[in-house]
């Protein structure tokens, strides 16, 4: 898998954008990021899960995912190592980093919160 092909695949899901963070580039729907390319380098995406998605495709694919390390590792954020995952996969995990954030109810502004 290349960065080009998962770059498709983010941009293939509905209103996906692709957008930049700490100088790398990531894929957000309603301006919340789903995943990452380059993270930690130019061999790895990051895809936003679940922890218990996260541990069912670590146990499945230990070769493809791994939690990413610290605190965002374990609420979920997943690393995908490119060059071991097929489309087929990648799409999957993808798909479901996608649905965590676009079928999520938006977060309330601080105004709203306050009220």
């Amino acid at each position: 898998m290349s960065a080009a092909r998962f770059r498709k695949i983010a941009l293939g899901l509905p209103d996906a954008l692709e957008g930049a963070h700490h100088g790398k580039t990531d894929f957000r729907v309603r301006k919340r990021i789903f995943a990452t390319l380059g993270y930690p380098d130019a061999d790895w995406g990051m895809v936003k899960l679940t922890p218990e998605q996260q541990s069912v495709l670590v146990e499945a694919e230990p070769e493809i995912f791994r939690p990413v390390p610290g605190a965002w590792g374990k609420g979920g954020a997943t690393n995908v190592r490119l060059a071991k995952a097929d489309a087929t996969t990648l799409k999957s995990a993808l798909t479901m980093a996608w649905r965590n954030i676009a079928e999520k109810p938006p977060a309330k502004s601080r105004a709203a919160r306050k009220t």
